[in-house]
């Protein structure tokens, strides 16, 4: 994987709870510097692993880091929960594949 860290799971309020892990600032300035001419909308489109389970979603841009959107899905397979610290790992999504959920550990 290109990018591997660890981040803190946090729930963004809107009309609905949103979860993210939280990049941290290093990670993100690493991203945002390997990821010039992928991003659109200040989105970046990236495969992700956590644990057993593999899914591409876009990073979101907020205060100068991205979060890394947790599907409903992806935090079941898992048993992600808010609070909690993930590691994950992360490539650049270059092919532009649109978004899946692979759960190796349940299938």
């Amino acid at each position: 994987m290109e990018f591997e860290f660890s981040a803190s799971v946090i729930e963004w309020r809107g009309p609905a709870p949103f979860f993210y892990a939280d990049i941290p600032a290093d990670d993100s300035d690493d991203v945002k510097d390997a990821a010039k001419g992928l991003e659109y909308w200040g989105q970046v489109p990236v495969v992700v692993v956590i644990g057993d389970t593999r899914f591409t979603t876009a990073l979101f841009p907020k205060d100068g880091r991205y979060l890394l959107p947790l599907r409903t899905d992806v935090r079941r397979a898992e048993g992600i929960e808010l609070g909690m610290t993930v590691e994950v790992g992360m490539d650049l999504n270059r092919e532009g594949t649109r978004p899946d959920v692979t759960r190796r550990n349940l299938g």
